[in-house]
């Protein structure tokens, strides 16, 4: 019988594919990055044939590499980076522009004039969402409005929406399967939480009702089988989940009031609140956690922009180091750090300010500030950013204790120690730290059996390492009041 599992991680930087056995634990990986494309400032782009080809690719390369047959596969996940918008022509497959990513704030203009409008507490009743360049529905208008045949494409029935994974599918599968699930169709601005269906009124109040959108399913169910040409044989994809729903049930969060936080290019901070959705009255988001056999179990969400993306930067951009993995012994040699402040809103200011406009800013630099502590503010910046979100929450009336963490940035000891020290909590590190994967992983093993129920799948799950809090009392506070001054110096609205 087959009994490995195929995840393909789909993520903003890089796509991966990891083989899972039957026991939840990794045997194999291969990860590739493709380019970030900024045609202006504030626009995120990807090419939807990169997003193809280095999926693809990675796929491949496991099977390869790992020297697993093809039919010794038994389900396929998907998970992906939420949001991102791709829409595409049904008749040639081709899609119509370059995929406009969740960071892009080009319908920032846009995104006002609905909220003059006062559509704002509707999308809130209905979507659980706040009206944001962030979402995809804005981006598919502005492809309407902006690319040359789109909008007759649309009005011929030809013009699909989706989000990655639903093109994913679709071409993984030559077009025979157009589907998501419901945490994807959550994040589009579109979709009505409450009744799980795609919302008439506000699709039309958006002007984007000629588009074609996909068929919503559970997380785990069938989403199709991909052709035997990509792999070598034919195996059915059972469970996709966006990255952040798919981490969460990687932490094996599923008791109300349990809290996960991720950290990849961006941070989300994501808390269980079961069957009932609880609204935001501090501008975090009500979604969808994950859906199964037709029941929905919600979340309280807060969205950082900019993450293991400020690290990114600073190797990238200002070539301050050559590899992620040095920054924990650099941040370890920080001698200054305590005065300088990096605010990495590189794209706006999400979750709890929902700032499209604010933009970056290096704050308390001396003539004595090191690469050391701009390093170290870097990692701290993603830690305050964490406290943000935990003090949202805790004005929403949630309370927790402890916080799990995973994404590729918490293998750095000193940022999840500085974490546990500045939210004055219990931080916990699973053993498999990238669960967005196995999330999607445990999903598709749910729907074939290879996971009898959830409490199976909760049993699999094992902590690495606990930190504790161990600064002097108030000092936490008062680097963290440094923060908000720092934020509040780049803000545009409050």
């Amino acid at each position: 019988m087959p009994h490995y599992i195929l995840a393909i991680d789909q993520g903003t930087t890089s796509s991966r594919a990891i083989l899972f056995d039957e026991k939840g634990s990794r045997v194999g990986q291969s990860q590739q990055e493709f380019p970030q494309i900024f045609p202006k400032n504030g626009w995120v782009e990807h090419d939807p044939e990169e997003i193809w080809l280095s999926t693809l690719s990675v796929c491949q390369s496991v099977l390869k590499d790992t020297g697993i047959d093809a039919h010794a596969i038994a389900t396929i996940g998907i998970t992906n980076q939420r949001e991102t918008t791709i829409l595409w022509d049904t008749e040639t497959g081709k899609p119509v522009y370059n995929a406009i990513v969740w960071q892009d704030r080009r319908t920032s203009e846009f995104c006002q004039a609905l909220s003059e409008q006062g559509l704002g507490e509707k999308v809130q009743e209905k979507t659980g969402l706040l009206i944001d360049p962030y979402f995809s529905a804005t981006k598919i208008r502005w492809v309407l409005d902006n690319v040359e045949g789109a909008r007759e494409t649309a009005k011929a029935g030809r013009l699909a929406f989706g989000t990655v994974d639903s093109f994913l599918l679709w071409r993984l599968t030559n077009g025979t399967s157009y589907k998501t699930d419901a945490t994807n169709a959550a994040r589009t601005m579109a979709f009505n939480i409450h009744t799980q269906e795609w919302d008439s009124e506000l699709i039309d109040a958006l002007g984007i009702g000629d588009v074609l959108f996909p068929e919503v399913m559970d997380c785990s169910a069938d989403f199709g089988v991909i052709d035997s040409s990509w792999l070598g044989a034919e195996i059915p994809v059972n469970g996709v989940a966006g990255d952040q729903q798919a981490a969460l049930v990687g932490q094996a969060c599923f008791t109300p009031g349990m809290v996960k936080s991720t950290y990849g290019t961006g941070c989300f901070l994501i808390l269980n609140t079961g069957d009932k959705p609880i609204r935001s009255e501090h501008k975090l988001l009500t979604t969808v956690g994950y859906r199964l056999n037709g029941k929905v179990s919600y979340a309280l969400e807060g969205s950082i922009f900019v993450a293991g993306a400020a690290i990114q930067w600073l190797r990238d951009g200002l070539k301050l180091f050559s590899d992620a993995k040095e920054t924990q012994s650099l941040a370890e040699k920080a001698l200054n750090d305590d005065s300088v402040y990096l605010v990495p809103a590189f794209t706006g200011l999400g979750a709890p300010y929902w700032d499209p406009d604010a933009r970056g800013a290096m704050i308390g630099l001396t003539r004595d500030t090191s690469v050391e502590d701009i390093v170290s503010a870097g990692l701290r910046s993603v830690c305050y950013q964490t406290r943000d979100l935990v003090g949202a929450m805790a004005q929403d009336g949630a309370t927790f204790s402890s916080l799990r963490v995973d994404g590729g940035m918490v293998i750095n000891d000193v940022m999840v120690q500085f974490l546990s020290d500045v939210l004055e909590m219990t931080v916990e590190r699973p053993r498999v730290t990238e669960t967005t994967a196995l999330g999607t992983a445990f999903l598709a093993g749910l729907h074939t059996g290879l996971f009898k129920s959830l409490g199976d799948v909760s049993t699999l799950w094992q902590a690495d390492q606990s930190f504790e809090p161990s600064m002097e009392k108030g000092t936490g506070d008062k680097l963290y009041k440094g923060w908000q001054k720092a934020v509040d110096r780049v803000r545009t609205k409050s």
